[in-house]
């Protein structure tokens, strides 16, 4: 699965199955007898070493997008940065914070994935479902609790394959450009991370707490907090999916005993 996960670490997925069409995946989920995990480019995800006993399902060849008037269809497996270039070419704003985020839509349904203080579910009408028999559904925003970070819904053993999203014909003072180079500045864009690794505390931010920590560089085995972004890990040196969890660990004990802080996870741990 390292192959598969940008922080390019990551144990043997029993099976590996990427979908043409939603029809090819329920019927695929009907056979299906095996415990799934479902996952679009793992820009925030770790699979432990010992891998996965069961079926990963990669949507990243479900990418239609479509536009009438100023809503938008589109699929699970659509990545942000393209949605992005969409909106932009239909004169639609809003979501030019979209281009700095690694992730695609699926993945930003299920985290409430966020930069420059925007949030991706600020701009969802209804998404489209799929459960473990291959039955499709139609969910509305109330159907789920939607915080910092955190999606939780009121059904049990759904995945999203598509969303319809409403975005603002008004111009925005935003400039995707501008955001890509201050995102550029600031984290170790082209090495292999997982973005933002914890989630910042309220009306603090983990990279500085981490940082205050005397954390910043420290390693373990080839898994090391970027000297850029702390709040950035680095596979620096073929790291194990366990260098990279004996890190995390590490810093939140670390932090814990000189802030009083517990961090919280954003990357998701399989």
């Amino acid at each position: 699965m390292a192959l598969h996960c940008s922080l390019r670490a990551g144990g043997l997925a029993q099976d590996f199955y990427t979908p043409e069409s939603v029809n090819k995946l329920a019927d695929f989920l009907k056979q299906n007898v095996q415990p799934v995990l479902f996952i679009g480019l793992g820009s925030n995800l770790l699979i432990r070493d010992q891998g996965f006993k069961g079926v990963v399902i990669k949507l990243t060849l479900l990418k239609s997008i479509s536009l009438d008037n100023t809503k938008i269809t589109v699929d699970s497996g659509v990545t942000l940065a393209k949605l992005s270039r969409f909106l932009l070419a239909n004169k639609l704003y809003g979501g030019e914070f979209l281009s700095a985020i690694p992730g695609t839509i699926g993945g930003a349904l299920a985290m409430n994935a966020g930069a420059f203080g925007a949030e991706f579910w600020q701009f969802v009408n209804s998404v489209t479902t799929i459960n473990n028999s291959g039955e499709v559904f139609q969910r509305h925003v109330e159907d789920f609790d939607i915080g910092y970070r955190s999606v939780k819904p009121n059904h049990k053993d759904e995945y999203f394959i598509s969303a319809k999203l409403s975005f603002s014909s008004k111009l925005s003072n935003q400039n995707i450009q501008d955001l890509l180079d201050k995102r550029n500045t600031s984290q170790p864009i082209g090495l292999p991370s997982c973005g933002s690794v914890f989630k910042n505390p309220i009306n603090l931010y983990a990279a500085q707490l981490i940082e205050q920590a005397g954390l910043k560089g420290f390693c373990i085995g080839g898994a090391c907090i970027s000297s850029k972004h702390a709040n950035f890990i680095i596979n620096n040196n073929n790291a194990s999916a366990n260098d990279i969890e004996n890190l995390i660990l590490h810093i939140q004990q670390a932090v814990k005993l000189n802030s009083n802080i517990d961090l919280e996870t954003e990357l998701k741990i399989i």
